[in-house]
């Protein structure tokens, strides 16, 4: 019976398309997978979600995810106080670098290749770019969210700089792989999803075309008239770039200071959560310094936080989801599937697959990882097939999923920095995914038969 366990979250994706409300397919989710762990026992299912969504603090991580989405909250109220985004829109079409759609969606694209240190800085730091750029430009946020979502992320597994190439390289030396660096630098080229969807995005903003339902949502605002291009003259061009120094500067700091000279070996959350708190109080004193009243500035702040409050729930539902679908053992369901190949020459098809599935489902790329890293390493030994290969394999399925999922963290933080509906944001972004996903498919059975 234990294809059960892939019940929650199917059931998730199907409340989620019929109701179009993610509130309720969270919850449902959490529900039903809390009630298959008592037994089928809807009373004690009840009880045990509400313990599950509070047992999501206990993890500090989490709570700092959750904090610092409500303070980037804050942090986006004072900047636009400051009319701080007009002022830097304003800039760049005076220097000619976004003067147009095409030029706003580079720029934009990439802001999210440079920014690879940690996907949810350059999430936000691109996000809030973005958004006047393609207002003024006549772009739809729903390709915004699609343009930083499929940059942020493929380049983080592709970069390698950051807490996801500490966490893959401590599950390489945990499961017994020699020279684990060179493994994870091998497997960079072969990470056939992230290097396609890269070159998707930019094909997308350099020829400002749209396919499915983005074209949809690109003609509702083709027709909308530029801004006035003196609409920023009191804007603050300091207060937009002092602080994103400080956002992504910071948070390359913090993550070297918790590593102890080793951004590898740092930790994301603490370093994003410090570095915005830093930013939003520099924001705070450059808004008091222009002579407005502190306790504005608090109130003000207090409702930019209250404005991301149904987001930030949305990822505290989809945190408990996750802790939850882990207790039930929904991946290590999907993942045992891909043990059952029989062809040598399909299993880096197979895994990237299996990790496409259960990063889906479960909403989490790391912890696809996590589950699959230590069954990829003793089917690639066993089969002879390159260890760079099934480990790419697993990576580039992991963002596959996590691009698809509706229930995915950085999913709902891409929907959540651009401004755009969450629902709105996976359905126009799929066509995408699934071209690039297909495309990585048959990459890696042609890379099998070659190896094999």
């Amino acid at each position: 019976m234990e294809w059960l366990t892939a019940l929650p979250p199917l059931a998730a994706l199907l409340v989620a398309v019929l109701t179009r409300n993610v509130y309720w397919a969270l919850g449902f989710a959490i529900f039903l997978s809390e009630m298959l762990m008592a037994g089928l026992n809807p009373a004690v299912g009840v009880l045990s979600s509400v313990d599950r969504a509070a047992g999501v603090f206990a993890d500090a991580g989490n709570t700092r995810v959750l904090l610092f989405c409500l303070i980037i909250g804050a942090l986006i109220a004072y900047l636009e106080r400051a009319n701080a985004f007009a002022a830097m829109v304003s800039w760049l079409s005076r220097t000619g670098l976004a003067g147009g759609p095409k030029r706003a969606g580079f720029v934009t694209a990439l802001s999210g290749v440079i920014i690879f240190v940690e996907t949810n800085v350059s999430l936000l730091a691109t996000g809030l770019l973005g958004r006047r750029l393609f207002d003024r430009t006549g772009l739809s946020r729903a390709r915004l969210a699609y343009v930083i979502d499929s940059t942020c992320a493929p380049v983080s597994v592709l970069v390698l700089l950051n807490g996801w190439g500490a966490f893959v390289l401590g599950l390489l030396a945990a499961n017994g792989v020699d020279a684990p660096l060179g493994v994870l630098v091998e497997a960079v080229p072969l990470n056939a999803y992230a290097l396609m969807t890269l070159a998707i995005v930019f094909l997308v903003v350099l020829t400002n075309r749209s396919i499915g339902p983005m074209r949809e949502q690109d003609a509702r605002v083709a027709d909308v008239p530029e801004a006035d291009g003196n609409e920023t003259q009191d804007g603050s061009l300091l207060a937009f770039v002092l602080p994103m120094l400080i956002l992504v500067g910071g948070s390359i700091g913090f993550m070297a200071w918790t590593g102890n000279g080793n951004i590898l070996a740092g930790s994301g959350s603490r370093s994003i959560l410090w570095a915005v708190c830093i930013a939003t109080a520099v924001a705070f004193l450059i808004l008091w310094m222009r002579r407005q009243p502190a306790g504005e500035l608090i109130d003000a702040g207090f409702k930019g936080m209250g404005d991301l409050l149904p987001a930030v729930t949305i990822i505290f539902m989809a945190l408990a989801l996750g802790d939850s679908l882990r207790a039930l053992g929904t991946g290590a369901f999907v993942a045992q599937l891909a043990s059952t190949m029989p062809y040598d020459w399909a299993i880096p098809a197979i895994l990237f697959i299996a990790a496409s599935v259960t990063s889906f489902t479960t909403g989490t790329s790391w912890g696809t990882y996590g589950i699959l890293v230590p069954l990829a390493i003793p089917l690639a030994v066993g089969a002879g097939v390159p260890l760079p290969l099934v480990l790419a394999a697993v990576l580039g399925g992991g963002v596959f999923g996590d691009h698809c999922s509706p229930i995915s963290d950085t999913t709902i933080i891409a929907s959540l920095a651009s401004g755009c509906d969450h629902i709105e944001h996976v359905r126009t972004q799929l066509p995408y995914a699934l071209i690039a996903g297909g495309g990585a498919i048959l990459f890696y059975l042609a890379a099998g038969l070659l190896w094999g």
